[in-house]
């Protein structure tokens, strides 16, 4: 036998020895899991509009050029308003035909429902930045033709730095947990071995839709801004100590 062919036996032996002690200290590691919670609350800075226009006719294109009429006006009155037309956005368009209703006690099994007309459904996405402009807004859309939707959802253009305190107070949280839970054990803290996070957008649900009716008769759409809260939860996989 080589001294080569020696050597490196020797040297795999070595290494055996070394790395699996190493091993057996790692998967003998005690643990602690925690969970931390933190939230930061931040007023709204902007609001998105969900407005909607239809209009009918006997045609097709009756009801089209209608509805297209009355969005021109909606839009043009929110471009006045200040509204830039990157926060103006189609979000639906729809053609559907209007059905006459059978009698079934005609008994005319012949008699099937036939087309009296068409509706046209043009709805548009209004992003706001001014929340204070958002009354204002509601009440300039219904009397250019909005009829349908009203919905409004308040939010805030860029909650990082919230959703960042959050996340400190979440640490704080589940580190003074893992603590407390030690020194009741009788072990010590080792270090962090694990780290995961789920974020939330815990604010307040989108304001219930307006009737148009309701709008158009109110001198100014009342709008409260209240506060969005972000919520972050930490959970954490510690090392312990004897």
């Amino acid at each position: 036998m080589s001294l080569r062919v020696v050597l490196a036996g020797w040297l795999l032996c070595c290494a055996a020895a070394v790395s699996l002690p190493a091993l057996a200290d790692e998967s003998d590691t005690g643990r602690i899991h925690v969970t931390g919670e933190g939230s930061a609350a931040l007023a709204p800075d902007m609001a998105t509009l969900s407005l909607t226009v239809t209009r009918e006719g006997d045609t097709a294109s009756e009801a089209l050029a209608a509805n297209t009429e009355a969005m021109r006006q909606v839009m043009a009155a929110m471009r006045k308003a200040g509204v830039a037309d990157k926060d103006l956005q189609t979000s639906q368009f729809n053609i559907s035909p209007r059905y006459s209703r059978v009698d079934p006690r005609s008994g005319d099994d012949d008699q099937g429902p036939r087309i009296v007309g068409y509706q046209v459904r043009n709805g548009l996405t209004v992003r706001v930045r001014d929340i204070n402009l958002v009354g204002k807004l509601l009440d300039s859309a219904v009397q250019q033709g909005v009829n349908e939707g009203g919905q409004i959802t308040l939010g805030n253009a860029d909650p990082a730095a919230a959703i960042d305190r959050a996340r400190q107070q979440a640490m704080r949280d589940a580190l003074s947990r893992a603590r407390v839970l030690a020194e009741a054990a009788g072990v010590k803290t080792g270090r962090i071995l694990e780290i995961q996070e789920q974020s939330f957008h815990g604010g307040p649900s989108p304001a219930p839709m307006y009737r148009m009716s309701e709008m158009a008769m109110a001198d100014s759409v009342p709008v409260a801004g209240g506060e969005n809260e972000y919520r972050v939860n930490v959970s954490l996989t510690i090392a312990i100590q004897p």
